[in-house]
Formats: structure tokens, C-alpha cells, sequence
């Protein structure tokens, strides 16, 4: 991303291919082209595992917010309930979901039935869902 991609975020969120919260676009103006390829190839979630180390992330669990996503929260609060993770459900089941709340219902479905077989489940999906649609 481009050193200040959000303060440009109210000018791009015209481009935005998701419902209300998030902001997903394909073609991003904010992403250089190094950023592109590192997303494609989800080499830009490798730094999020020293997160994992230092015990402020696990390897399995609801994704982690943005600040300006936190406040449009009605419902989707009990998401925050666990600790964030590199991958989680709604990555493997519903990537290309475009409903933000779709995501939400995956994390509390996670959430609700967490258990290590959950996330060993999860884990090995992962990968496939990765190399199946590129990246994000």
C-alpha cells in the first residue's frame, strides 16, 4: 500500500466490492505493485505470525478489525469475544463473501463451537483455499 492508503480511503471507497464495513477492491489504486503480488500470494500475512509468538494473535481465529470497522459494529461486537487469528472460518468457507455479516456469523459459529479440532480443521483447509483463489 501507498504510505498514507488511509487517508485516501474516502476517495476510493466508491471502488469498494463489499457491503458496508469492510472495504475490498480489485483494483485498489492504493496498492503498489510489490503490495499486489505479496497480497496475491498471502506472503503479507507471514509478519502477523511474530503477533502469534508474542501471544497477541493465534494461528486460528475471527479476524482482526480495523478501528473504523469497530465502529460501525451493531451486533458484530461478540466477534472481539476471542483472540484474533491469521486465518479463521469465514477465510475458508465464504473468502469471496461480499456481506460482512456473513463473515460475522462465521466467526461466532467459530466462536460458539471452538474446539482444537475446529481449528486443526480450519488450518488445513487454509492452504487449498489459498492456492484455489489466489490469495485474498
Amino acid at each position: 500500500m501507498v504510505a498514507d492508503a488511509e487517508d485516501q480511503l474516502a476517495a476510493v471507497q466508491h471502488l469498494n466490492e463489499r457491503d458496508r464495513v469492510a472495504f475490498k477492491a480489485t483494483n485498489d489504486p492504493r496498492i503498489t505493485p510489490v503490495g499486489g503480488w505479496l497480497r496475491k500470494t498471502s506472503i503479507d500475512e507471514l509478519p502477523q505470525l511474530w503477533n502469534v509468538l508474542l501471544g497477541t494473535m493465534s494461528l486460528v481465529g475471527p479476524r482482526p478489525p480495523l478501528p473504523h470497522e469497530v465502529a460501525e459494529y451493531v451486533w458484530h461486537r461478540r466477534r472481539l469475544s476471542m483472540k484474533p487469528g491469521i486465518t479463521g472460518l469465514w477465510q475458508v468457507e465464504a473468502r469471496h463473501e461480499p456481506d460482512f455479516d456473513h463473515w460475522v456469523e462465521h466467526d461466532l459459529i467459530y466462536i460458539d463451537g471452538w474446539s482444537i479440532w475446529l481449528d486443526l480443521k480450519i488450518l488445513l483447509k487454509t492452504l487449498p483455499a489459498l492456492l484455489a483463489h489466489g490469495g485474498r
